[in-house]
């Protein structure tokens, strides 16, 4: 089963869009990219990027 987990190893910032891009199997420069237009135009990029910062799990802190 696939979970939602942020990167470690392919990061910018904290990992949340290569997270989501490893979950949706698509490219992380897409989600970045996505992620840039939501911040300019609509504004509120920046603060569901914190959100998701600390609400997506490490991909280390997966539990066995």
């Amino acid at each position: 089963m696939k979970e939602l987990r942020r990167s470690q190893t392919d990061r910018m910032l904290g990992g949340v869009c290569a997270g989501i891009a490893n979950y949706l199997e698509v490219d992380p420069t897409i989600i970045r990219l996505v992620w840039v237009i939501c911040i300019f135009l609509a504004g509120t990029g920046i603060l569901a990027y914190l959100i998701c910062w600390i609400v997506i799990p490490n991909e280390w802190s997966i539990k066995s």
